[in-house]
């Protein structure tokens, strides 16, 4: 297996990149726009175009369709250096770089000629996926023997779609969708749904509300809604019915990217720590000085570097399933990085002190943040049992 834990000067490369736009575009941007009352004004157009700009947006696709290539690994770690400046700029573009891989690799060469080529131009090209419903959002991790309330009557040359998704990330701002709708009747969702490839402004789909959110509030979350909506035959990825082969085939590497994106929550609130530590004087020296804080932030970094590796191998090992993939890797680095964000953000919040509590501090949204993984990309305890199913067959 290669070593996962040595960059390479690509990577490196990619990823000094990745950095200096952090640091210019994010992390300037990001407390205002996260304080806008409206949510839908948290979600910044200039941030995507300079992304663009620099080649983030589109660096998952192959270079004949305008990208780079970047494998799954190299990806999440991008993903995390995102997350350092801010959670929803790392969620609005993992969404894209891991859909754009899935429609690279899920698209017939017909949908890829149609769609990939206008999609790497458009500066502001973003993607979503539809599948959470308000009755059906752990029911498809596990899945349990229920159907989408979304479904598709079939119809000369296409299908007629009716229904709704919703905490669709990207939902309003994106121009292509893949949407996951139940096409056969009386049968759970698992067996019976199919995935569609749908255009923003294809008649009959429209936007819902978006979604005013606790934290991770520079990402839009939004409804699709679908009324009487023509979706054509051509638009139909993999087989009728066949949906779930879609994720099962296409999608190994998405849970670890969720993992990547708060992980970088995580290291921002272990800097933060450390430097308030440095500086903060109690009991007559610096925070640093007292054993149990300097402990505390060797825990810290014991649990980031731990779900680093976690998240590493399951990337490296989506791309090279023949090398020992096993199906928790896909359900479990994103719980592993989710948890230890949320203890890192409580003991940063405890070592600040009431300072952590105010806002100019910049702890306080990091607090909220770190909240958003505990159930985004499937609730903690349901990817527990997804892999204890994996584990033991059922």
């Amino acid at each position: 297996m290669q070593n996962i834990f040595i960059q390479n000067e690509n990577q490196r490369m990619i990823l000094g990149t990745v950095k200096r736009f952090v640091d210019a575009e994010v992390r300037p941007r990001a407390a205002a726009l996260d304080a806008q009352q409206d949510p839908e004004k948290s979600f910044s157009w200039e941030i995507v175009e300079r992304a663009n700009e620099v080649g983030i947006r589109t660096m998952t696709l192959d270079e004949k369709w305008g990208g780079l290539g970047t494998d799954s690994l190299t990806t999440s770690m991008v993903i995390e250096e995102l997350g350092k400046g801010d959670i929803g700029v790392s969620v609005i573009f993992a969404q894209t770089l891991k859909i754009a891989q899935i429609m690279q690799n899920a698209l017939n060469d017909e949908q890829k000629a149609r769609v990939l080529p206008g999609f790497a131009k458009d500066p502001r090209g973003m993607l979503a996926i539809g599948i959470t419903e308000p009755d059906n959002a752990s029911n498809y991790f596990l899945p349990y023997p229920t159907s989408f309330r979304t479904t598709g009557q079939k119809t000369n040359g296409g299908w007629i779609v009716n229904g709704m998704k919703h905490f669709i990330s990207n939902g309003n701002r994106s121009s292509h969708y893949l949407l996951f709708v139940q096409t056969e009747k009386g049968k759970p969702l698992a067996e019976g749904s199919t995935c569609f490839l749908v255009e923003r402004d294809r008649p009959g789909f429209t936007i819902g509300r978006v979604h005013d959110k606790m934290g991770e509030r520079l990402a839009n979350n939004a409804e699709l809604v679908f009324q009487d909506c023509f979706i054509p035959d051509e638009n139909v990825v993999g087989k009728v019915g066949k949906g779930f082969g879609v994720l099962a085939e296409f999608f190994p590497q998405s849970n670890a990217y969720a993992g990547a994106t708060i992980l970088g929550v995580a290291v921002a609130l272990h800097e933060k720590a450390i430097d308030w530590a440095k500086v903060r004087v109690q009991g007559g020296k610096p925070l640093i000085e007292h054993d149990g804080i300097r402990a505390q932030l060797a825990e810290m970094r014991m649990l980031i570097d731990a779900s680093r590796s976690y998240i590493h191998r399951a990337c490296w090992l989506a791309d090279h399933q023949d090398h020992g993939w096993d199906k928790t890797l896909g359900v479990l680095p994103k719980a592993m990085a989710s948890q230890a964000a949320w203890k890192i953000a409580t003991w940063c919040l405890e070592i600040h002190g009431g300072h952590g509590y105010m806002k100019e501090f910049g702890v306080e949204k990091l607090v909220r943040d770190a909240a958003a993984f505990l159930h985004s990309d499937g609730v903690n305890r349901t990817l527990f049992l997804k892999a204890a199913n994996f584990m033991f067959q059922k």
